[in-house]
């Protein structure tokens, strides 16, 4: 009934706390619709978990407003939230209430999406048990790896890319 994508976004953002793998894997899933076809909830479920990220490390100004803009599209998306089986005003009064902890520089802490359908809740769970997770665990802070996931993780492939992309184009212009 619900995408895998959401599922282990889920699974992520509420046993690992993998923000930066919530923000991959259903950022994945948001870009295999065509450009007009695209859902704007899953780019508010992307940036909640981007505003964690930079929360837990410390970048206040990303992560406000990263909230400031999931906030907003929630807002404007409550059947399609309801839909995904997420009780829709808990959900913004727990985004609500960690824009103003991050606005008021509390120090960052775990939060739980409100999930209000008992069977994706049991999926998710069951999913995470069987891969050794425990559902609702904290953040592991001390995690290196966790907190600056985005700096040190391989990126050489998009480096030769971005490296073949300058090439071509330098090629180009030499042509024309």
């Amino acid at each position: 009934m619900y995408p895998q994508a959401f599922i282990e976004y889920l699974i992520h953002f509420h046993c690992d706390r993998d923000y930066f793998e919530c923000h991959e894997v259903l950022e994945d899933y948001w870009k295999e619709d065509p450009v007009p076809e695209r859902k704007q909830y899953w780019v508010g479920f992307i940036q909640i978990a981007v505003s964690l990220y930079h929360h837990r490390r410390g970048n206040s100004t990303g992560a406000l407003r990263m909230m400031k803009s999931a906030i907003k599209i929630c807002e404007n998306q409550k059947f399609e939230i309801e839909q995904l089986g997420i009780q829709f005003d808990n959900l913004l009064d727990v985004l609500q209430k960690k824009y103003n902890d991050i606005k008021n520089g509390s120090p960052y802490e775990s939060i739980n999406l409100p999930i209000k359908d008992d069977n994706l809740l049991a999926t998710c769970i069951t999913k995470a048990s069987q891969t050794g997770l425990t559902w609702g665990a904290a953040s592991d802070l001390t995690n290196k790896e966790l907190v600056h996931k985005h700096k040190l993780r391989d990126r050489s492939d998009i480096i030769a890319l971005r490296n073949k992309q300058f090439l071509l184009k330098q090629k180009l212009r030499r042509e024309s």
